[in-house]
């Protein structure tokens, strides 16, 4: 909760206690109370009030009259009647649970905050739009319309003076922040003013803010969300990565994306959906897998480009685009496991809890490393095997991590202002969600782009059970 909030809720309470303290405090509390809950709810009223503070306002309306009543009698000369204790007390503790109601509200549905990324280098980011001329949309009917990837780039910054204004999550602005927020909302079935917190939130990274040149150039990242998820949905994990020296590119993959805000303004809405048939889903997450593989394979493309000053951009001649890895969660983990069988140019793989769609040929080359939440008796029987089978067939080492007390949402953003039930975003908590899943694909990035110093083997299984595939069958 915010400051203001906090002494919304503050006042609030006190108006509520007043009326069972000593009788000489009584106005002196009351007045304060009653000043600083007006004050706090005339300024958040200005800013937007967040649905979280409702029940707060509705019990410090409900108990006003009674707490106020007295104080106006006592200056008229009026005789000051005041309900007897039996009568007063279930109002009270009935106002108090109402009151109390906010915060467990805002802290189920937070304003998400960033963790500080542990790097040296500052993170910038910004927006690029690019159009593939040689692949058709196969999601229109329109034969001249053209595929459109909407990427955001997170790069090694200069630092940027203080009170820089940091980037709004979710969003170039803070309506494209809601419309995306909303989206998603609605892909799930909540309504949107649940997670109104989201659109709120600031990032550790500065849009726009210049590259640093001194830092060299610096191994790509590319990244494809789950389904029905955008482009901003691993923030955290991409700006930790960022700040360690990495250049990180994620991208909207419009008609799959809950919502795709395109440069023109134009908003395109996901147009995917289950059929309900296990076969012919299967079917379509194969085509939807196919479309991000290439998605995959074309903006790496651009990006070398760009690194070549084909592209004009500040990060031209920083882009090492000869370390380059491909990952994704969910069935954007899917993607990148299909793009590096295609693409011989992806260096390293990571799939952070996807479930693998379409062929599982040709063999992978390149090295892998996969995290999934611990396997239940509710996991699909069909993933395990299915990894084994996109992993057992590599001609190069693999790494299994599962992560205890994970989720399926806990390889992202969600732990961060989702409500911390262990079903939905694992049991791991907002602070240390983000580190783990962070730190184990630094290990890995570091290892197999880098050649950092040390023996992955020995490495990983400090954030969870490993199992190691070598290209000749051992583990």
């Amino acid at each position: 909760m915010s400051p203001l909030e906090i002494l919304a809720v503050l006042g609030a309470v006190a108006l509520v206690v007043a009326r069972w303290l000593p009788p000489a405090a009584r106005p002196r509390v009351t007045i304060a109370a009653g000043a600083v809950l007006v004050a706090s709810a005339i300024v958040l009223g200005s800013a937007g009030i967040r649905w979280q503070m409702l029940p707060v306002l509705a019990g410090a309306a409900f108990v006003l009259p009674f707490a106020l009543s007295p104080l106006l009698r006592r200056r008229t000369g009026r005789t000051v009647w005041r309900a007897r204790w039996w009568l007063a007390l279930p109002g009270s503790v009935a106002c108090v649970g109402l009151i109390a109601a906010g915060p467990v509200a805002a802290w189920a549905f937070p304003v998400p905050v960033f963790p500080e990324p542990s790097g040296d280098f500052a993170v910038g980011t910004r927006v690029v739009q690019w159009t593939d001329p040689l692949r058709p949309e196969t999601f229109t009917a329109d034969p001249d319309d053209r595929r459109t990837v909407v990427v955001q780039l997170w790069y090694p910054a200069q630092r940027s003076p203080a009170g820089a204004q940091r980037a709004q999550y979710l969003g170039r602005t803070e309506q494209e922040a809601r419309t995306v927020s909303d989206a998603l909302a609605h892909g799930v079935g909540l309504p949107g003013f649940l997670v109104d917190g989201v659109p709120r939130a600031r990032t550790r990274a500065v849009f726009n803010a210049p590259v640093d040149g001194a830092g060299g150039r610096f191994p790509v990242v590319l990244f494809s969300p789950g389904s029905g998820g955008v482009r901003t949905q691993n923030t955290a994990w991409a700006e930790e990565l960022t700040s360690h020296g990495y250049v990180v590119a994620a991208l909207d993959h419009p008609y799959d994306a809950a919502a795709v805000v395109l440069a023109d303004g134009r908003t395109i809405s996901t147009a995917i959906a289950s059929s309900g048939d296990r076969d012919r889903d299967d079917e379509l997450a194969a085509g939807w897998t196919a479309v991000r593989a290439a998605d995959l394979g074309f903006v790496l493309t651009q990006l070398e480009r760009l690194d070549r000053g084909e592209i004009a951009d500040p990060l031209a001649g920083h882009l090492d685009t000869g370390r380059v890895a491909v990952t994704g969660h969910s069935i954007g983990g899917a993607a990148a496991l299909q793009a590096a069988r295609q693409d011989g140019r992806f260096d390293a793989v990571i799939d952070l809890d996807g479930f693998p769609h379409g062929p599982a040929s040709p063999a992978l080359r390149q090295p892998t490393l996969t995290l999934t939440q611990a396997i239940t008796p509710a996991t699909d029987a069909r993933y395990l095997p299915r990894l084994t089978e996109a992993l057992g067939s590599s001609t190069a080492t693999s790494y299994l991590l599962t992560v205890p007390g994970a989720a399926h949402l806990t390889f992202m953003d969600g732990p961060l202002y989702l409500p911390p039930v262990p079903s939905i975003v694992g049991s791991l908590g907002r602070t240390e969600s983000p580190r783990v899943v962070a730190a184990a694909t630094l290990a890995f990035l570091d290892t197999v782009l880098r050649d950092g110093p040390g023996d992955l083997a020995d490495v990983l299984p400090a954030y969870g059970d490993l199992s190691v595939r070598h290209p000749d069958g051992s583990r």
